[in-house]
């Protein structure tokens, strides 16, 4: 008999409309905070609140770079179809560079001068 308590807490931990909105920038690729936070609207403290609970999940995981700590999804093979189903597809043309946004992702390159 299969023990569904994985897929539980996913479902539990994804009955959230900021969770389901994280999770689905999160399907793009790995962000930091910041990014989430100009994307979103919503204060860091509640977003890291929310990551939190999509970490004890086993949804989201992080690697700290510097000092930028960037999420991801943790079972990409497992949760892609799962989020494809309840988010619908993955739509490429979304934005990923968001303006006033501070991460590496979106900060302009400086260009170095010769």
């Amino acid at each position: 008999m299969m023990d569904y308590t994985q897929q539980a807490q996913w479902l539990k931990a994804m009955a959230h409309p900021t969770r389901l909105e994280i999770l689905d920038i999160l399907r793009r690729g790995e962000e930091c905070v910041c990014h989430m936070e100009a994307a979103l609207g919503k204060r860091q403290s509640y977003i890291s609140q929310q990551l939190m609970t999509l970490r004890d999940a086993g949804l989201v995981d992080s690697r700290r770079d510097g000092l930028n700590v960037f999420y991801f999804l943790c079972a990409p093979d497992t949760l892609l179809p799962l989020l494809d189903a309840v988010l619908g597809p993955l739509d490429d043309a979304a934005r990923r560079h968001l303006p006033g946004c501070v991460c590496p992702h979106c900060a302009p390159v400086a260009v170095a001068s010769s």
